[in-house]
């Protein structure tokens, strides 16, 4: 039997994240977010990171498109920059007051959408298919490090 490769798990989840991605950028723009600032938004408003290297490091992406986000979001008000008096070269990153006042209904407004892509999931089913994914992730991030890292002759 010949594999179909547009029924892969890799092509699904793809379709899969563009599909959340679309909504959720659909939902959040008129809130003034963007689908990709929320992990910024979510580290800073749980006081996970507070520095650009930490961000990135949160946010899994790379200083400099972190730095363009974070320039953006200062462009927007959402956040703001303040020298890091412990280290004069870095800046500590701050969710404004606008950005933190409507947080709140953000979350909810993605929560929502979950409900909606998972409808007529049960909650074990919805429970499952979160470890699943996690379960794949986790693969993935230990395959990447393990061919991004050092190689031995």
């Amino acid at each position: 039997m010949k594999e179909d490769v547009l029924s892969t798990p890799g092509h699904l989840i793809s379709l899969a994240a563009r599909g959340f991605a679309r909504l959720s950028e659909a939902r959040l723009k008129p809130l003034g977010f963007g689908v990709g600032q929320l992990p910024v938004l979510v580290a800073l408003g749980e006081g996970k990171a507070s520095t650009q290297r930490d961000l990135a490091r949160f946010a899994k992406v790379e200083q400099p498109p972190m730095a363009q986000m974070l320039s953006r979001m200062e462009r927007d008000g959402l956040i703001s920059r303040t020298p890091d008096p412990a280290d004069g070269r870095s800046s500590r990153v701050e969710l404004t007051a606008a950005a933190r006042e409507k947080m709140p209904e953000a979350i909810t407004t993605l929560f929502q959408g979950n409900r909606e892509a998972l409808d007529g999931f049960s909650d074990e089913e919805a429970a499952q298919f979160v470890q699943f994914l996690q379960r794949v992730i986790d693969n993935l991030d230990r395959i990447a490090g393990t061919e991004t890292g050092p190689q031995h002759p």
